[in-house]
C-alpha cells in the first residue's frame, strides 16, 4: 500500500508540476477516503445499472424488427409500437404492390397471448402470423424450418423466451412436437428459433396464418397488424416510399416507414412516454445527485478542516486558482478511484440480470467512458460547490 501511495503521489506531481496537495490531504484521512470512493462507486454503479436498463429496453425492442426482412413497413397510422400496432386492410397492401419497385408485399398478424406452463406460471408471448409460403423474416433457422407451420395448429417457439425449459424445446421437431395449450387450444411446437423477449413480452411465438386466425377468432384475415414491403434489385428506397405515400393519396389510416424508422420511433415512445422509460432516466439523475452530494459532504468537510491553512497560504499571496485546483485535484482522484470499482461490479450484476432475465444487458466501451467522464464532472461539480466556503473566507477572521 505504501510503494502504492509513493508511486502514485510521483506520478501526480509529474502532471501537475507540483506537490499532489490534493492527493496528499485524501490520503491523510483514509477512513474518510474510503467512504467518499465507495459513495462515487455507489452512484456510478447506479448510473451504470439504470442506463444497463435502458440500453436493455432499447435493445429488446429492435429484436423483433431486426428480424424482418423487409426494406419498408406499412402499418397504422396510429401505430407508436409492435404491441399496440392496430389492424390496416389488406387492400391497402394489394395498392401497394402496383408501386413501381415493390417487389412484394407480406401481411404479418401480431397478437399476445398468455401461455400456462404446466408449474401454473404465466409466459406472456407475442405471436407473429404469417403464410408459410412466404419468407418475411430473416434468421435462417426460421426459413428452413418454416414449411412445416403449413400443418394446422403447428407453432415455432423462441427458444430464448424467459423461464422454459430449453432441453424439451430444442428437442422439438416435426416428427416429435412438443404439446402445448393456448386459449384451451391444443398445438404442436415443431421447432424453435431465437429472438428474446423484452420488458412485455417474454418471448416469441411463430404460426401460419390460418393457425394465427384459430388461436385470434376475433382477428380477420382481411386485416393484419403490418404490409412488409420487399423492393425489387436495385431500386431506390426513399422513391418506393415516397411512391407509395402517393400511391395512397395522404390517406390517414396508414403510414410507410423505413425499418429504421419504424425502430427509432417505438424506442423514442418507450423511453420517453411510457413509465418504465422514464423511470429509467430519472433513475440516472437519482445516481448523479446522490454522487454529487457524497462528493460534496467529503470536500467541504475537507476544506473545513483545512480552512486554518488554506487561509495562511491565501495571506501570504496564493491566489484563488491555485485553492481551485486543490479542490480539484481531489475531486478528480475521487471520481477516477471510485468509478473502477463501480465499473466491475456492474459487470457482474449486468452478467446475473441478463441471465435471470434474457434482457440484452451488455456493458459497452461507450457506456464506461460516457460514465467514466460523468462520474469526474460530477466530482468537480461538487468540488466547485464545496469551495464557495474558501473564496469567502477572511485570512484575518481565522486568527
Amino acid at each position: 500500500m505504501a510503494r502504492t501511495d509513493a508511486w502514485l503521489s510521483r506520478a501526480l506531481e509529474r502532471v501537475l508540476g507540483r506537490l499532489p496537495i490534493g492527493w496528499l490531504q485524501l490520503r491523510h484521512n483514509r477512513t474518510r477516503l474510503l467512504a467518499a470512493v465507495g459513495g462515487v462507486a455507489f452512484a456510478g454503479l447506479l448510473v451504470l445499472m439504470q442506463l444497463g436498463f435502458q440500453g436493455a429496453l432499447v435493445g429488446s425492442i429492435s429484436l423483433p424488427y431486426r428480424a424482418l426482412d423487409a426494406q419498408l413497413l406499412i402499418s397504422a397510422a396510429d401505430m407508436n409500437t409492435l404491441a399496440d400496432a392496430n389492424p390496416v386492410a389488406r387492400a391497402r397492401l394489394m395498392q401497394a404492390l402496383s408501386v413501381p419497385g415493390v417487389k412484394a408485399v407480406t401481411p404479418v398478424y401480431l397478437g399476445r397471448i398468455d401461455w400456462r406452463q404446466s408449474d401454473g406460471t404465466l409466459r406472456a408471448l407475442d405471436v407473429l402470423g404469417l403464410e408459410p409460403s412466404t419468407t418475411p423474416l430473416l434468421p435462417a433457422v426460421i426459413r428452413q424450418q418454416q414449411h412445416a407451420l403449413s400443418q394446422a395448429d403447428t407453432v415455432l417457439l423462441d427458444l430464448r423466451t424467459r423461464n422454459v425449459d430449453t432441453t424439451s424445446l430444442r428437442a422439438a421437431t416435426p416428427a416429435a412436437p412438443l404439446s402445448l395449450e393456448l386459449r384451451g387450444q391444443a398445438v404442436q411446437v415443431v421447432g424453435h428459433f431465437e429472438i428474446g423477449g423484452g420488458f412485455s413480452a417474454d418471448g416469441y411465438l411463430l404460426a401460419s396464418d390460418q393457425t394465427f386466425m384459430r388461436l385470434f377468432p376475433s382477428r380477420s384475415a382481411g386485416a393484419p397488424n403490418l404490409g412488409l414491403v420487399t423492393l425489387e434489385p436495385g431500386a431506390d428506397a426513399a422513391a418506393v416510399e415516397r411512391a407509395l405515400r402517393e400511391r395512397f393519396g395522404g390517406a390517414d389510416d396508414v403510414k410507410v416507414r423505413t425499418l429504421d424508422e419504424a425502430v427509432a420511433a417505438d424506442q423514442r415512445f418507450q423511453t420517453t412516454q411510457r413509465p418504465v422509460g422514464v423511470i429509467f432516466g430519472f433513475g440516472i439523475v437519482m445516481g448523479v445527485l446522490v454522487g454529487i452530494v457524497i462528493v460534496y459532504q467529503v470536500l467541504s468537510s475537507d476544506v473545513a478542516d483545512h480552512l486554518r491553512e488554506y487561509a495562511t497560504l491565501k495571506a501570504v499571496g496564493y491566489p484563488p486558482r491555485f485553492f481551485l485546483g486543490i479542490v480539484f485535484e481531489e475531486a478528480v482522484i475521487l471520481g477516477m478511484l471510485g468509478f473502477v470499482p463501480g465499473l466491475l461490479a456492474s459487470f457482474g450484476l449486468y452478467a446475473a440480470v441478463a441471465a435471470k432475465t434474457g434482457l440484452p444487458m451488455e456493458m459497452t466501451v461507450a457506456r464506461a467512458a460516457v460514465v467514466l467522464v460523468g462520474t469526474v464532472a460530477m466530482c468537480t461539480l461538487a468540488g466547485a460547490l464545496a469551495t464557495r466556503r474558501l473564496t469567502r473566507a477572511d485570512p484575518a477572521e481565522l486568527f
